[in-house]
């Protein structure tokens, strides 16, 4: 199979091609107008000359008449003053030389010449310059070898005959053989300087290409930092070179992003199942524990069973939290529909007065406040709020729930008076399995899922939540959502 021609030798033959081209039509454009306008100079000088030779034909000798010799009758001196070194004949009808009427052509060395005429002269009509008179011009070689070429003019002469007068044009001939040689020449270095050129001209215009392709093999290999140089957007090559180094960009985020993913997908399941290993671990004991003989004492069997009952409790909460957060980091279908937070909010912190009275919360809401939103998660949001203060504070701590807008954001807070979070702590709360308080157990603290599940359901929402040290001490964790009317929502 025939190997395809690269990019660089297509241009270079299309340069040549276009090149050649160009230089056949000016070459051909500048013999043809200069041999044009040098028979024309040739076809006045005969137009010229003829005039008087043909007084002298007006009433020429019989044909059968005795000639007197080539260029020896008065008809010739008389041509040889009106149309020097021309050669001169006159045709009868019958298209032979009438008697003495002919006259070789002469060049200088005293050579005389004769065309060859051919047999029958025809294409004879009227042009401008004689409009009286038939004549037709034409050009043929000499009759013999090596003799310069003819320019003929013949003219149809009133008794019927055929006046030829023929100039030799050897000078008109070697000009032009000498054009076309150093239009050979020229145009032979001239496409040769449009190769080059076009060689330097291809080489820098296919540079960019030559750094898209490095740039190609650095990412093939690995680094995906590499970016194509100077991508200069007004030439075409350029956008070529600002749309790689685009795409690479977001190749090179989505691998960041990908790995980061790996890296906390793996994370979460080595956390996920260091959170399962202690009620497996403790479900596991207990079973042991009733096969060591515990189901015979009556006084053991209730404790070990309301153990098991706690731990495997708690690992189906985990299990649950577990699959809430899949399912939002698969984009969970919410079922919006508009929601008012401050009797949300209402309904629960009733609830949390009755789960742990020992937290004193104080509602504040002023004014209605409409969300698009799914009911029930965004009851699980402040749910999961109220029971991270009864986690990480001690009992008798003052909360304050407020609901207000701000903006086109309605806006739910939850300030404590515990022993508060530290800016770092901040950052890093809504994070999945993260304790800022490392001397809490698994058992007091949680799993450590409570603010992550509310993260991920507000930005299910196209909200924000953050958490941030209050000014009197505690933490104030602050959730903003796009209101009902918002053109967010």
């Amino acid at each position: 199979m025939r190997r395809p021609l690269s990019l660089r030798s297509r241009l270079l033959l299309a340069v040549g091609a276009i090149a050649l081209l160009a230089l056949a039509v000016a070459d051909v454009t500048v013999y043809s107008s200069l041999r044009s306008y040098l028979y024309q100079q040739t076809d006045n000088t005969l137009q010229l000359s003829h005039l008087a030779i043909e007084q002298t034909t007006a009433h020429p000798p019989d044909d059968d008449a005795p000639p007197s010799g080539p260029g020896t009758s008065e008809f010739c001196q008389i041509g040889r003053e009106s149309a020097p070194g021309m050669f001169i004949e006159v045709l009868s009808s019958s298209n032979k030389t009438v008697r003495g009427e002919v006259c070789p052509a002469f060049t200088p060395g005293s050579k005389t010449y004769s065309p060859a005429l051919p047999t029958h002269i025809t294409g004879f009509h009227v042009t401008s310059a004689d409009p009286n008179e038939p004549v037709v011009y034409f050009t043929v070689s000499s009759t013999v070898a090596g003799g310069p070429e003819f320019r003929v003019r013949a003219s149809q002469l009133k008794s019927g005959g055929v006046l030829v007068v023929a100039d030799p044009i050897g000078e008109v001939t070697h000009t032009l053989n000498k054009l076309l040689l150093v239009e050979l020449l020229v145009s032979g270095a001239a496409l040769l300087g449009a190769i080059l050129l076009g060689l330097w001209l291809v080489r820098v215009g296919l540079r960019p290409l030559r750094d898209v392709v490095r740039t190609a093999d650095s990412i093939s290999g690995g680094d995906l930092v590499h970016r194509v140089p100077n991508a200069n957007t007004s030439t075409e090559v350029g956008h070529v070179s600002t749309a790689l180094n685009v795409m690479l960009e977001r190749i090179e985020e989505s691998f960041a992003e990908l790995r980061s993913s790996e890296s906390r997908l793996r994370q979460f399941v080595s956390d996920a199942s260091h959170e399962l290993r202690t009620p497996i671990a403790a479900v596991s004991a207990y079973a042991q524990l009733f096969q060591r003989g515990a189901s015979e004492r009556g006084e053991d069997l209730p404790r070990i069973m309301e153990g098991i009952e706690r731990e495997t409790t708690r690992m189906a909460r985990l299990v649950d939290d577990l699959l809430l957060l899949a399912r939002f980091d698969e984009e969970y279908d919410l079922h919006l529909v508009p929601v008012e937070l401050v009797g949300l909010s209402a309904e629960a912190v009733d609830t949390a007065r009755l789960v742990g009275p020992a937290w004193p919360i104080t509602f504040v809401a002023s004014e209605p406040v409409e969300v698009a939103g799914d009911w029930s998660a965004l009851r699980q949001v402040v749910d999961n709020l109220l029971a991270n203060v009864r986690a990480h504070t001690p009992e008798g701590t003052a909360v304050t729930l407020s609901v207000s807008k701000s903006a086109s954001r309605g806006v739910i807070e939850v300030a404590d008076r515990g022993p508060g979070i530290s800016e770092d702590d901040a950052v890093r709360v809504f994070e999945r399995f993260v304790r800022t308080d490392s001397s809490r157990s698994r058992e007091t603290g949680g799993a450590g899922l409570g603010l992550a599940i509310v993260a991920s359901i507000v930005r299910a929402h196209s909200g924000s939540a953050t958490a941030a040290p209050h000014e009197g001490g505690g933490t104030v964790v602050r959730i903003e959502l796009p209101l009902l009317d918002s053109p967010s929502s």
